[in-house]
């Protein structure tokens, strides 16, 4: 099983979008029983919770199914991950730092560095969490815009991984 986790800081917003779009790329691609997703924040402060109802809303308009409950990362779970994919600078910087190994390290990936269309200036997703509804739908915009790239990249690593 190829894992992947996308985290961004308190695991209600960015991060459970980016999750439940790219598992529905990887069901669409056929890839579910081949590739498992899941969430994390770099803090502890919403554990438990469920996603932010403006991430909820902004899904269920899109068509995503969402059933979330907040965590925080930890160091341990680098060893069974394959890839864990930052929402912006600070959580890669965050995650890079708490890895075990260079190895877990070179794990951690920008989300947009998946997107063709982002320059190194718009490396971020922008954190929604205090701003309007529009916030959220253009981090949606811009977690689907680099979920395709991403789902390229993950296919080719998982037909290494089965040929």
């Amino acid at each position: 099983m190829y894992r992947v986790c996308f985290v961004c800081t308190g695991n209600i917003c960015r991060s459970p979008m980016a999750e439940s779009v790219f598992r529905a790329r990887v069901v669409e691609a056929g890839l579910d029983a081949l590739v498992e997703v899941d969430s994390a924040g770099t803090g502890g402060w919403h554990e438990g919770d469920g996603a932010d109802p403006r991430t909820v809303a902004v899904l269920e308009a899109a068509g995503y199914e969402q059933d979330h409950r907040a965590r925080q990362f930890r160091a341990s779970w680098f060893a069974g991950l394959d890839l864990v994919i930052a929402l912006d600078a600070g959580h890669l910087r965050d995650l890079r730092s708490l890895a075990p190994t260079p190895e877990d390290a070179a794990k951690v990936r920008l989300l947009r560095s998946y997107d063709p269309a982002a320059t190194a200036a718009e490396a971020d997703v922008p954190d929604p969490y205090y701003g309007s509804r529009a916030g959220f739908e253009q981090c949606l915009e811009l977690v689907e815009a680099a979920s395709a790239g991403l789902l390229e990249a993950v296919r080719e690593t998982v037909k290494e991984h089965t040929a």
